[in-house]
């Protein structure tokens, strides 16, 4: 029995060992009752380099509460000499039956949304401290007022990545 528990063990930890190795930032913000739309995820990284191609990942974690088809999001990247970009960002979150998309075989499913290096390489232009604000902008449809607390997401993520080689 003990033997079997070492193994699981092994087996876990070498399995998110492998699935870390090629990010350079991962860090998740749980979102513990609802997601506030006056709330910023912030996180703060430096860039790797200014040569490399990166990819740029929104990760979320949804139950089946998230009743939407979709997501907007802002998402503000502020460079380290003072360049800011903002983005509203649209993501398919659930195929058309309503089964939300994402990885995962339980309730809980794991979504990875490009931010940027998908249409073209993004490479920092900029050594230094990089600094994302992610806020979500959903409403209802024919309503200007926005969702004040969007229910279903209770982790959203930032992550960094090599541009894979081809």
């Amino acid at each position: 029995m003990q033997s079997r528990l070492i193994t699981w063990i092994f087996v876990f930890t070498t399995l998110v060992f492998s699935c870390q190795q090629n990010k350079l930032f991962s860090n998740y913000s749980s979102i513990p009752n609802g997601w506030d739309k006056k709330k910023l995820i912030t996180y703060n990284f430096v860039a790797p380099d200014t040569i490399t191609p990166y990819n740029l990942f929104i990760n979320l974690r949804t139950t089946s509460d998230y009743s939407f088809s979709n997501l907007f999001l802002v998402v503000e990247l502020n460079y380290p000499y003072g360049k800011v970009t903002k983005d509203t960002l649209e993501y398919t979150m659930a195929k058309p039956s309503g089964e939300l998309l994402g990885s995962g075989f339980s309730s809980v499913k794991e979504h990875k949304l490009w931010f940027k290096g998908f249409e073209k390489s993004f490479v920092f232009s900029e050594n230094g401290p990089y600094k994302v604000h992610i806020q979500q902008a959903m409403r209802l449809r024919g309503e200007a007022k926005g969702i004040t607390l969007l229910e279903g997401i209770i982790d959203v993520g930032f992550c960094i990545e090599p541009l894979e080689k081809q």
